[in-house]
């Protein structure tokens, strides 16, 4: 090949390349143009909760679906396309790191098997663990919530399920327990699967249990992976964050309690997270955005969360239950030694509403359909028909009931609990209730057998008596 003919086809090739580049970038050009035009389309899909009666109106987003949510009551917040069914990519990962913070011990070992290592794309998110290395469940649970870790969440499945498909059955019966109703998983860390998708209102549902555990909070919040190396995994791996919303990153929120992000090429931009200011818990998720504005959405969305809905505690305020004034339920100053009420609202439970609704703009209905050990009833509130929250109507409990038989003790006197306690019977409420009813209906029951009896005796005096009648005229 001569001089000419090596010239002309570098010529050609630079001409090709050139040609090439820039085609492809034209294509990424008209891919990212295209995918700012289906943001701004998103962006004006319908909210459906600002279509509710004096509810404030949240803000328009770009995200294809997203949640606000209050942890504690549920109440829904702010409502978009809540329930349409789409990917979540690697925020899958809450739910597994939720099933291993409830099902295992932080000391378990993991040990790395070829399925668990090799179905892990090359270019996916993963702390290169290789087959047969171990590592423990705690240092999996960070891989996987730090560095969002694919390699350690394949480990963490195959650890509890035996395998990754029998542990994808267990996430699905976990979310069911959780409320869900519009997931289905596959797989423990989200890589893209058809049959793999879940709802805003379900992630929701995931992250109440989530962030209601201190120790994934505290992990789904660090910023910087580190597992020294051992003599079963050699490697010093550190591993960075990649989570914009943690302190120091560039969308930095100041009351964040967790989160998880996650991206595929189908599923975009994928965010959960959870933030809590002045008492009150919010859970944000946001599904199919473009970055980084599923940071500003999560921000904008906790910002109107806190900035127009109020907590109401109901033991303080709501007049129209006040089990003080229901002398029924209460106790006098006799064997029970207390005139406090049996029964109280839990002093715990609270309501959302927004800051211009008051109290009275309430609904409530009251259900004895409940689980709890020292529960009654449950008063169920809604606001417009929102669901609002409700309280529990409890057996009290910071009540002693106590009767002394042989001990008069005078007010005055000072001697301490533990010199009293010798000659204090202590009784169950709950018991002496059901006792009281059981003596109740044996009384009853006697009663009536006494007047069955009486009557037949009666009846047999009257034949005796009318016997000697007969046999008197007969005379």
């Amino acid at each position: 090949m001569n001089f000419k003919t090596i010239k002309k086809t570098l010529s050609a090739l630079c001409a090709f390349s050139i040609l090439f580049f820039t085609f492809l970038s034209s294509c990424i050009t008209v891919s990212a143009s295209d995918m700012m035009e289906q943001a701004e389309f998103r962006k004006s899909l319908p909210i459906q909760s600002n279509q509710i009666e004096n509810w404030p109106d949240g803000p328009a987003i770009g995200a294809q679906a997203a949640i606000l949510m209050e942890l504690n009551t549920g109440t829904i917040l702010y409502e978009k396309n809540m329930d349409e069914r789409l990917y979540p990519a690697s925020t899958t990962k809450i739910l597994t790191c939720l099933i291993a913070a409830e099902q295992t011990s932080l000391n378990d070992v993991i040990t790395m098997s070829n399925d668990a290592v090799f179905s892990v794309p090359i270019d996916g998110s993963k702390i290169y663990l290789d087959v047969g290395d171990q590592i423990t469940m705690d240092q999996a649970l960070q891989a996987v919530l730090i560095a969002s870790a694919n390699d350690a969440a394949n480990g963490i499945a195959e650890f509890i399920g035996g395998d990754l498909d029998h542990f994808a059955e267990i996430m699905n019966e976990r979310a069911k327990e959780l409320g869900c109703t519009n997931s289905h998983f596959v797989n423990s860390n989200g890589l893209h699967d058809e049959d793999h998708y879940t709802s805003a209102y379900d992630l929701a549902m995931i992250g109440r249990a989530f962030f209601s555990n201190e120790l994934l909070c505290k992990y789904s919040s660090t910023k910087r992976l580190h597992i020294e190396p051992t003599e079963t995994q050699p490697k010093d791996i550190i591993e960075n964050s990649k989570n914009k919303l943690y302190s120091g990153g560039e969308y930095e929120y100041e009351y964040l309690v967790g989160s998880k992000t996650g991206y595929t090429d189908e599923s975009r931009q994928t965010l959960v997270s959870c933030a809590e200011k002045n008492g009150m818990k919010l859970i944000c998720v946001i599904l199919k955005e473009e970055s980084p504005y599923q940071y500003e959405d999560t921000i904008n969305l906790f910002d109107y969360g806190f900035g127009n809905f109020q907590i109401v505690n109901i033991a303080e305020s709501d007049s129209e239950y006040v089990i003080n004034n229901a002398n029924f339920f209460n106790t006098d100053n006799d064997i029970f030694g207390s005139s406090k009420p049996i029964l109280s609202l839990n002093k715990e439970d609270y309501i959302v509403l927004p800051n211009t609704a008051d109290l009275k703009d309430v609904e409530s209905s009251i259900s004895y359909d409940v689980t709890g050990e020292n529960q009654i009833a449950s008063i169920d509130y809604t606001y417009n028909g929102v669901a609002v929250g409700s309280v529990s109507v409890d057996l009290a409990t910071d009540s002693v009931f106590s009767y002394q038989f042989d001990t008069a003790v005078n007010e005055e006197e000072t001697e301490s609990v533990d010199e009293l306690s010798e000659n204090i019977i202590f009784v169950n409420v709950k018991t002496i209730l059901l006792w009281v009813l059981g003596i109740s209906g044996g009384l009853i029951a006697v009663f009536i057998l006494r007047a069955v009896i009486s009557n037949y005796h009666f009846a047999g005096r009257r034949r005796r008596r009318s016997r000697r009648n007969r046999r008197r005229y007969y005379k």
